[in-house]
């Protein structure tokens, strides 16, 4: 493992990088001990905080644990696809926040991610959740429910459709896509779009995935993305009209 002194680059950053490199090497294995800080120290010869700071980053990518004690010290973690959403969520929100990606775009790659799982999912899912999906459509029929916790219930509702697929790699990619893009949907379109419409159009989802019928939910969620783009465009006009009202 080595890091270049003379880089620009913040001395904790390269050292973490490089224990990350040694890890995806194979080079340190999985509950493998890490050396001390001490040690490391006097590796990459340069002082225990900058260590410290460089397994601190480490430790926030749930790539190493920490444990006290006589036999404790830094252990190499072994990282789940589920520990990883979080991590995964985060980023597509920033991504998507600083890069000025279009409405259109990201709902384009939600719903072709999303759709690639509905054929699985009507194989797959199991009775918990079809059970999931069938309890969140009852929760999007209530009438006092607000706009977030409608938001909310339907990030869950796809989330159980996405996880019902039982492939963890699309589970993964699906958990930015699903709960970074289905908010920043929501925040746009919630003024205009009808509950009942969404809760008719997950009811048919629902029943495909549990008739097992893929061609029908995979259709339903094309009508899902073709509703959702027609609120944004419907919400765009009618700010566009305010605006040319209020100029004029």
């Amino acid at each position: 493992m080595k890091i270049d002194p003379k880089s620009s680059a913040d001395l904790s950053a390269q050292i973490a990088q490089a224990i990350r490199d040694a890890i995806v090497a194979g080079e340190l294995i999985v509950d493998e001990r890490l050396p001390s800080e001490t040690e490391l120290s006097e590796h990459f010869q340069v002082s225990r905080s900058t260590v410290r700071e460089a397994l601190k980053r480490l430790a926030a990518q749930s790539l190493i644990r920490t444990q006290r004690g006589a036999t404790g010290g830094a252990f190499v973690n072994r990282l789940s696809f589920e520990d990883a959403y979080t991590q995964q969520i985060t980023t597509s929100t920033l991504l998507l926040s600083m890069n000025a990606v279009s409405f259109d775009t990201a709902c384009e790659a939600r719903f072709a991610l999303e759709r690639a799982c509905a054929p699985l999912s009507a194989i797959r899912r199991t009775a918990d959740q079809l059970a999931t999906m069938r309890a969140e459509i009852f929760r999007q029929g209530q009438p006092g429910l607000t706009d977030e916790a409608f938001c909310a219930s339907d990030v869950a509702f796809h989330r159980a459709l996405v996880d019902g697929a039982a492939n963890p790699i699309l589970s993964y990619q699906l958990a930015g896509a699903v709960e970074a893009m289905q908010p920043l949907m929501n925040m746009i379109t919630f003024t205009a779009r009808s509950r009942e419409e969404i809760v008719a159009l997950h009811t048919r989802i629902t029943d495909a995935i549990e008739n097992k019928d893929s061609m029908v939910a995979d259709a339903a969620l094309a009508e899902l993305m073709t509703y959702t783009i027609a609120l944004k465009d419907n919400v765009m006009a009618a700010r566009r009209s305010k605006a040319d009202l209020s100029s004029g």
